[in-house]
């Protein structure tokens, strides 16, 4: 396009052909009305002789019927509250200089400058209108009745809050430049009245597909059926109003920073990159055990730290870290920082909306111990209690041992200590129903056997207690049983939707009550009514990969407990083994062999290697 002005007149054109869409609509409504009208002054006046009474009543009858229907269409469409995209609010005072810089560069723009400014956990910043009485503050804290009507606002600036950390400041002034600049089209009354005719049918779609009662079903359908029709015909015309507003926007703010801009442009692929590592590998397994990180933003920066230097594509972007960063703009970036963590949480994860006991943050230094270490611990425990309710499968016999019963039974998975029946657990880890073969701690290995259930105790030695959960039973078992594997999948696959569907559960009473608590406030977060989370990160897991992970976890619990090993974090990938300081990246092929393929001897290789024994017992959660 030549110039701003004719991306504006482009896009009033077809905001003129949506206000016709609802003008169109609003004259088919008052038709039969008007049809009653030219009948019954007709009649009144004695132009239409007496055969025209039916259908004068026929006409009024129809206008009456249309008018409450008319009536009920504008009624939810006016009532309905549009979708708000969740956000946190910025106000002035805790950022004076970023609502400075915003200004600064409105002026430059010649456009209005946003009412305010809001930070949303995403890669992205645009315009959103809030000028919706539902989005205002409650009819208390309004304006006196004979104020006057309410200025017309501009639209709220909301900013993907990883830009604010990871871009300087004046790129991120370069990025803003042409989102500012659709403040002057957003201000035309045309485009303005056509956007909120457009969000209206849409927030009323939303309302007619809520579940509701019969009674108040029906006349929601048929509005729902209203605006989707409105909403199919003037779908194009709205698109091309927005390209046109969103051309108009870019075409404006070409004089304004623009080289800048392109390496602006170039922040915010990396941006996305990073950030979605960071929520997928980082976040999302604290998440899923009730902790999460108070400082996303600020890992952000630590995450695309790691990939620049890692790759040779993105070398050189670290070394703008030197330069001021934008999150200096705010007054308390610590706090901003938390409070968009919490809802990138409730967002992408579907958490509380506030921290509680099941619920609580955790900062970068103890992530490893706090999420990492118990994380592996958690997926072990699982891992042997599926393995504990497996039918018992008797291993190849091992080598005889010194004093060993010869009449003894094999060693099972069923019932290991720490789900024996009531009343019948053994004094130490062991198996119940067989002996149990321990070597002690200096001596040969000595065996006990179990009294009978009635009677004194069988005449032998004294016995040493049994061993607890191993690695070695866990890969003797996957490597020894061909249908071990599949079984174990399907029934890890089930543990863990039945952990998801009670955690489901406690979510759904949680928003209850606070939705329960917040009755009678007329403005809310925006979030949706339908629940949480609004964007899952990860399609669900497969019972293989779910098998992988949980030997993984096993896996690194036995090197933390016998070789030395330390969890760690690493921030594109998430939990991390450290083995003398040093990330060991290569467990991952010699798990899937043993899963895959029932093949141990990679893994045994990899365990001797570093040092791991896996007929230690290890520390469970």
């Amino acid at each position: 396009m030549a110039s701003p002005e004719t991306g504006v007149l482009a896009a009033r054109a077809r905001a003129l052909a949506v206000l016709r869409i609802r003008s169109t609509a609003r004259a088919v409504a008052l038709l039969p009305a008007a049809v009653a009208v030219v009948l019954f002054a007709g009649r009144a006046t004695g132009r239409l002789g007496a055969g025209w009474d039916l259908a004068g009543w026929i006409a009024g009858g129809a206008a009456v019927v249309s008018l409450l229907l008319a009536g009920l269409v504008t009624a939810v469409v006016a009532r309905a509250r549009p979708a708000l995209s969740p956000s946190v609010p910025i106000s002035e005072k805790s950022a004076p200089d970023l609502y400075r810089l915003v200004r600064d560069l409105a002026e430059r723009l010649e456009v209005p400058a946003p009412s305010a400014i809001a930070l949303t956990p995403d890669c992205d910043s645009w315009l959103e209108d809030r000028t919706h009485r539902a989005h205002g503050p409650p009819r208390r804290l309004r304006r006196p009745e004979g104020a006057g009507r309410r200025a017309p606002e501009a639209p709220v600036l909301v900013i993907g809050s990883p830009f604010l950390w990871w871009m300087r400041v004046a790129e991120l002034r370069a990025l803003l430049a042409p989102v500012v600049a659709g403040t002057g089209p957003s201000a035309h009354p045309d485009i303005a009245a056509a956007r909120r005719f457009i969000r209206g049918l849409d927030a009323a779609v939303a309302v007619s597909a809520r579940p509701v009662g019969r009674l108040r079903g029906l006349p929601l359908r048929f509005v729902g059926r209203v605006a989707r029709l409105l909403l199919r015909a003037g779908r194009e015309h709205a698109t091309i109003m927005e390209r046109a507003v969103a051309a108009a926007a870019s075409e404006r703010a070409q004089n304004v920073d623009y080289g800048l801009r392109i390496v602006a442009q170039e922040q915010v692929g990396l941006a996305y990159a990073g950030w979605d590592r960071l929520l997928t590998r980082v976040a999302l397994p604290a998440w899923r055990m009730g902790r999460w990180p108070s400082r996303l933003d600020a890992g952000v920066v630590s995450a695309l730290t790691e990939l620049s230097r890692r790759d040779r594509l993105a070398d050189g972007f670290a070394s703008r870290l030197g330069e001021r960063p934008a999150c200096d703009l705010l007054e308390e970036p610590g706090a901003i920082d938390r409070a968009a963590s919490l809802l990138a949480a409730r967002l992408f994860h579907g958490g509380p909306a506030e921290p509680g006991p099941d619920w609580s943050p955790v900062g970068w230094q103890q992530y490893p111990e706090e999420v990492v270490d118990r994380k592996w611990r958690l997926e072990a425990a699982r891992l042997h209690r599926v393995l504990d309710n497996l039918p018992a499968t008797a291993l190849p016999a091992a080598p005889p041992l010194t004093g060993a019963d010869p009449a003894a039974s094999p060693l099972t998975y069923a019932h290991t200590p720490a789900h024996a029946p009531a009343g019948r657990r053994p004094a130490a880890p062991g198996p119940v129903g067989g002996p149990a073969v321990s070597p002690p701690a200096d001596g040969p290995p000595r065996t006990e056997s179990p009294p009978p259930a009635d009677g004194p105790p069988a005449d032998g030695p004294p016995a040493a207690p049994a061993p607890g959960p191993t690695l070695a039973r866990v890969i003797d078992r996957l490597a020894q049983d061909e249908r071990a594997g599949d079984l174990v999948a399907a029934r890890l696959g089930a543990e863990v939707e039945r952990e998801e569907r009670e955690e489901a559960a406690r979510q759904a009473a949680r928003g209850r009550c606070e939705q329960d608590a917040a009755i009678g406030v007329a403005w809310g977060d925006g979030m949706a009514e339908g629940g949480l989370p609004l964007f899952p990160l990860q399609p669900p897991r497969t019972g293989r990969e779910l098998l992988a992970d949980h030997v993984t976890a096993m896996v690194c619990c036995a090197a933390v407990d016998t070789a030395g090993a330390t969890p760690g974090l690493d921030w594109l990938d998430g939990p991390a083994l450290l083995v003398d300081g040093a990330r060991r990246a290569d467990l991952g092929r010699p798990v899937l062999s043993l899963v895959d393929d029932g093949d141990a001897g990679p893994l045994r290789g990899w365990l001797t290697t570093v040092g791991v024994r896996p007929e230690k017992p290890v520390r469970l959660v």
